[in-house]
């Protein structure tokens, strides 16, 4: 717990057993629970308004939400702007940023998969065809922390996708300019316009277009509660990437992990937001007692140390199990959005076999988190809140639509026509087994009197 007036941490050290482990699930689960109704009302006025009155909300709301005052003319990004962005950039950064994006764009087009034929037994085949999505959105949170990396993550799925055109919405300053790392993040993933639209009235603008805002296919990036609660409003209408919960690290280790690389990586998520969730699950009482007593000593020199001091009060854990099944069958009830396997090499094989949930696998001791949230490549867009039981993280097939191939010879149909007449006729759905039939010389219209039409009587 967080002792509040002494201003330190101290995390306990729970012994567990199998039975106890749900228990902590659920608790954890209570993190998104909250009572939408009012978010939900201000968001379906938000969407409205820009649905009935377009560029003329948009600017409205991003008056009054964000403190910029702009005109429509204004609502898109420049070129010259964005070539200023990034020459202000520090030159290392830059070149960091393109690495990454190196990374990020050789992984995901590594997913990339050829069109499917199956032959059939006379020459015909069956099969699947891939298309990209014709637009997509990003949509990317600004303020007082700019996410480059989210740029990244969200545009370059697409880009090796083979998407034509991607648009990217970000919040404007109150002075009307675009963070530069923002902006040069976008240039070089290659986003093809950017707007300077905050807020739920940047997904309803992308979502059902405006005077200067294209309508999408898809919407994805992350944000807040209003943002997450407007792409839950307008999906169905468009695609969105997933619903969004609060950040989540399970460090599954045991006596061979270092305990300061271990709490560091706690820390890395618990300074996210006092919702995010920071769980140590071990096997040594040893390393236990020093991870806690290394967080007390670490999270006091941080600068978000009043932002982590809550999340680990609220839902941060380190748990003591008997043995590394134990371990393992919690990790797969909790679904974690990110697992570092901090195990002597000898174990990591056989506990990644056995890993069924999961967003992201970090295995061995210099896997840190931050690596996937940055550089490494795979995507740091991750099913969070036990969604990882059926959710993958953001791929490249996320922007790619898929469509059906049927082609039969006459001999294909031959062969089977009466079976697929039978089952049509098993539904009662005569003219279904009438299509088979025409073509065979025994459908209804040749063993049937034409009736007479009610018209003609």
């Amino acid at each position: 717990m967080v002792d509040q007036k002494s201003n330190t941490v101290q995390i306990p050290i729970i012994r567990t057993e199998r039975a106890e482990l749900s228990a902590i699930t659920t608790k954890l689960g209570l993190r998104h629970k909250m009572d939408l109704a009012p978010v939900i009302e201000t968001v379906q006025s938000v969407i409205d308004a820009i649905r009935n009155r377009g560029d003329a909300a948009v600017l409205e709301l991003t008056q009054r939400f964000d403190k910029a005052n702009l005109t429509a003319d204004q609502l898109r990004v420049q070129p010259h702007e964005i070539a200023a962005a990034t020459a202000s950039l520090d030159l290392d950064f830059l070149q960091t940023l393109k690495a990454a994006a190196a990374n990020i764009s050789t992984f995901h087009k590594a997913q990339l998969t050829p069109d499917l034929r199956l032959p059939t037994a006379y020459g015909g085949y069956t099969g699947l065809i891939q298309r990209p999505l014709d637009i997509v959105g990003v949509y990317v949170p600004g303020g007082s922390a700019p996410l480059p990396s989210s740029v990244l993550m969200n545009v370059l799925p697409a880009k090796a996708a083979g998407v034509p055109k991607i648009v990217m919405c970000t919040p404007p300053r109150a002075d009307g300019t675009v963070h530069p790392a923002i902006l040069a993040a976008a240039d070089i993933a290659g986003v093809d316009e950017i707007y300077r639209i905050g807020g739920a009235q940047a997904i309803a603008a992308m979502a059902y277009g405006t005077s200067s805002v294209p309508a999408v296919d898809k919407i994805c990036g992350p944000g807040n509660i209003y943002v997450n609660t407007a792409k839950r409003l307008v999906y169905g209408h468009c695609d969105i990437d997933m619903f969004a919960g609060p950040s989540e690290i399970l460090i599954l280790a045991d006596e061979s992990a270092n305990p300061t690389y271990v709490a560091a990586d706690m820390l890395s998520q618990a300074e996210h937001d006092p919702l995010a969730s920071s769980i140590l699950v071990t096997t040594s009482e040893v390393l236990a007692t020093a991870v806690a007593k290394e967080l007390q000593r670490r999270v006091p020199l941080l600068p978000r140390h009043a932002i982590i001091e809550r999340s680990l009060h609220d839902y941060g854990a380190i748990l003591l199990v008997p043995d590394l099944a134990t371990a393992i069958d919690f990790v797969n009830e909790l679904a974690p959005e990110h697992l570092e396997l901090c195990l002597k090499d000898a174990d990591l094989d056989s506990t990644l076999a056995s890993i069924r949930h999961a967003g992201a696998i970090f295995i061995g001791h210099y896997s840190p988190e931050p690596l996937g949230d940055y550089f490494a490549g795979p995507n740091h867009v991750l099913p969070t809140s036990g969604t990882a039981r059926f959710f993958s993280p953001l791929n490249t097939a996320d922007f790619i639509k898929k469509t059906s191939l049927i082609h039969y010879t006459r001999e294909d149909l031959a062969a089977v026509w009466e079976k697929v007449a039978h089952f049509a006729d098993q539904e009662d759905l005569a003219a279904h087994a009438d299509a088979l039939r025409v073509r065979f010389g025994a459908d209804l219209a040749a063993t049937t009197e034409p009736s007479t039409p009610k018209e003609a009587l």
